[in-house]
């Protein structure tokens, strides 16, 4: 990973942005809609500047007063760089490349606005409203992850790519807490996108990985951060041609014999 995606809250917050034309107004239509205060380079207030036509000069200049920097069409010059957005609020889903293609981050972007409902905002307000009830029904966090995970994941009770979630009926209707699981998982090869749906689906919410040392990092990557990774020179499945991990949602500590 090349750097690190946030989202920064910037209402009220002075932003520079130099530069005229259409990409120095597009910019400033940006930073207005997420509530900044756009300002001029003298201003000694800003932290965070946009320097839209790349100058270089300009660039050096604020970022020896240290000031994070995005100069446009100049990657080597950024601190940041600004990535093409999917808004469904709360709910934003940001596409970058690092500079490398605008135009690449913009073709994923149409994508997924015609992938995306747009009903995502007020599944996301309805989840924040019924944080006290899913606290009540599921007082233990992995639990309600889990539980969570499954009403979310394709075809769930709310799924979000589907039609209409309620997440009133949802909890109305007494889900019962997910039990622990085993999954194991054999790798056709080191490489990512060849995962099963299923098997991303459960590396991505598993609560601990216990694999074999040669298991690609770019594989163990595709995990939640916060994941226990175990290191298993002897894993039961040994027997079995290729690379294999076994995943624990829940539960479990320990590996069966």
């Amino acid at each position: 990973m090349h750097s690190l995606p946030v989202f920064l809250r910037l209402e009220g917050r002075a932003v520079i942005v130099t530069g005229q034309g259409e990409a120095a107004e597009a910019k400033r239509r940006l930073l207005e809609r997420a509530g900044a205060r756009v300002v001029g380079e003298a201003d000694g207030d800003a932290r965070i500047a946009i320097v839209s036509d790349g100058d270089a000069d300009v660039a050096a200049r604020l970022r020896a007063r240290g000031v994070l920097v995005n100069a446009t069409d100049n990657p080597d010059l950024c601190d940041f760089t600004l990535p093409a957005i999917v808004d469904r609020d709360p709910v934003l889903v940001a596409i970058g490349t690092g500079g490398a293609s605008a135009g690449l981050a913009a073709a994923l972007r149409q994508r997924l606005e015609a992938l995306l409902p747009v009903h995502l905002g007020d599944l996301a307000r309805a989840l924040f409203a019924a944080r006290a009830e899913l606290r009540r029904l599921w007082p233990d966090a992995g639990t309600r992850r889990r539980a969570l995970a499954r009403a979310l994941a394709p075809g769930g009770a709310i799924d979000p790519l589907g039609f209409d979630p309620d997440v009133d009926f949802w909890l109305a209707d007494s889900p019962d807490a997910p039990v622990s699981e085993l999954h194991v998982l054999h790798l056709r090869s080191a490489d990512p996108d060849d995962l099963t749906l299923r098997d991303a689906r459960m590396l991505a919410q598993a609560d601990r990985l216990y694999h074999r040392p040669d298991v690609p990092d770019a594989i163990l990557d595709r995990a939640r951060a916060d994941a226990v990774r175990i290191i298993a020179d002897a894993l039961p499945e040994a027997r079995v041609e290729g690379v294999s991990l076994w995943l624990t949602l829940g539960g479990a500590d320990d590996l069966p014999d």
